[in-house]
């Protein structure tokens, strides 16, 4: 049984389920808040109340928006015949962080993984395939993670737009990203050189 006032024994369960939070930590976390100013507190809360509320998915890329298209779709000054494929949203800030890509994007949603049960079908392929077809698009960058899934995710995109758009032309970021690492922890640097280097799958 918890010694804790259940409030507060409430708020360190919700917080130890975040990643990377434990129990040592989300107790910290847990006192902190208690700790803070009321108006600390609140607009924390406030901030992820209007998060989930307002927060959801570019209907063209799938990136975060808030309304129907993300900023990135939104500005014309972006080139709409370059895609880089990437796994996550996560993984927009961290291309965008490089100022090396002028193009638009399209998030999958995750990477192939058979054994988790995360087939094609799952991912939004299908929508990037439609894109391909349905535009002017000169070159499809992938950026998934240069982990197992990630590779296979890359092989799989590649493979499907080659078979109805040879005259696209479909890139790897290069060498430069250490294998198994995940483009949300890349720094600048990696990343801006990984795409001056990239390749043609």
């Amino acid at each position: 049984m918890s010694s804790y006032a259940p409030p507060l024994q409430r708020l360190i369960t919700e917080l130890s389920k975040l990643p990377g939070v434990g129990g040592r930590t989300a107790q910290r976390l847990a006192f902190h808040l208690l700790r803070a100013s009321e108006e600390d507190a609140f607009a924390l809360a406030e901030a992820i109340r209007e998060v989930k509320l307002k927060i959801t998915f570019c209907e063209i890329c799938f990136n975060l928006a808030e309304g129907g298209l993300c900023r990135i779709c939104e500005d014309e000054r972006r080139d709409p015949e370059l895609i880089c494929v990437v796994e996550e949203p996560a993984d927009v800030i961290s291309i965008e962080r490089t100022h090396e890509f002028r193009g638009r994007y399209h998030v999958l949603g995750g990477a192939l993984s058979p054994i988790d049960g995360i087939d094609p079908e799952d991912l939004k392929i299908e929508q990037l395939y439609r894109r391909v077809r349905d535009g002017a698009i000169r070159e499809v960058v992938i950026a998934t993670n240069p982990t197992t899934t990630g590779e296979a995710t890359a092989m799989h995109v590649a493979a499907g737009i080659r078979a109805f758009a040879p005259e696209v032309v479909v890139t790897r970021l290069a060498s430069g990203l250490p294998v198994g690492a995940d483009l949300e922890y890349a720094d600048e640097l990696t990343l801006a050189r990984s795409f001056a280097g990239r390749r043609t799958v």
